[in-house]
């Protein structure tokens, strides 16, 4: 799964509220957008990334707010009806963690469970969901997979969907005796054996640094993923504006807070 274009094309934008400074809540919009790879896995005509979904939002044909996650679950269906996207049976979906919103988005930064987001991905008959948790995310890769076969959380782990391998380490670097952290150079030889040899599509959360100003990560990572980079490493936690960086003879996609929806 390698970009064949660099230039994000804006499909659509899905309304939300998220906590904003001082933790009051804000009306924003969660961008819609559309790359292009050179392959996608057997049985999937789209693959939608996403992460950082820390948002309450309204489904698409009404009812009670929630997570912004179910709500996008939710339009999966009323995009492939008008045709934005496939039917959600031919859409494959990578998660980059983070779903999680204080119920009335009025605290940031807060942490619980995100279970249903998965469910609603996998209810909406998804043809594969893989990903991985961010530390605000509380669930487990067990949890995860009783929903499917073809549904799975990753965390310093390898899968193959449709001939694509997948692979993905779960949090951040931090304080191990935290959840979701490890220390960096457990965090650095975990990432050197996960990419050895490296996946076609590598799934984190707190992502390396990008090639150009304002794409922040963390540099050691960029400088242990350039000497085997994946053809395409997701990353979110910290949002970048300009979505896309290259990495080695691959490609890093920041999917904090948006939506990019892969095709060929």
């Amino acid at each position: 799964m390698r970009l064949v274009d660099t230039r994000p094309e804006r499909l659509a934008t899905v309304p939300y509220r998220a906590a904003g400074p001082g933790s009051f809540p804000q009306n924003v919009h969660l961008t819609v957008e559309r790359l292009r790879v050179d392959k996608l896995p057997a049985g999937c005509d789209a693959v939608l990334a996403t992460g950082d979904l820390q948002g309450i939002a309204s489904p698409p044909l009404g009812g009670d707010a929630g997570l912004l996650g179910i709500a996008i679950a939710d339009y999966l269906a009323v995009w492939a009806e008008s045709g934005l996207l496939p039917e959600p049976d031919r859409v494959g979906v990578l998660i980059t963690g983070d779903l999680f919103s204080a119920p009335g988005a009025d605290r940031r930064g807060a942490s619980g469970t995100v279970f249903d987001v998965w469910l609603a991905f996998a209810a909406a008959g998804c043809s594969m969901v893989a990903g991985v948790a961010g530390n605000h995310d509380e669930v487990n890769a067990e949890q995860v997979a009783e929903l499917g076969s073809d549904i799975a959380l990753l965390d310093g782990a390898r899968r193959s969907f449709g001939g694509i391998t997948v692979a993905g380490i779960s949090g951040i670097v931090g304080d191990p005796g935290r959840a979701l952290r490890r220390t960096e150079r457990d965090f650095l030889t975990l990432l050197g054996k996960l990419t050895t040899p490296p996946p076609d599509v590598l799934l984190l959360h707190e992502g390396p640094t990008g090639d150009r100003a304002g794409q922040l990560g963390r540099a050691s990572l960029r400088t242990t993923l350039e000497r085997r980079a994946p053809a395409l490493t997701l990353c979110g936690h910290m949002h970048w504006d300009e979505p896309v960086a290259t990495l080695g003879d691959g490609h890093i996609v920041n999917v904090d807070a948006r939506v990019v929806v892969l095709t060929t």
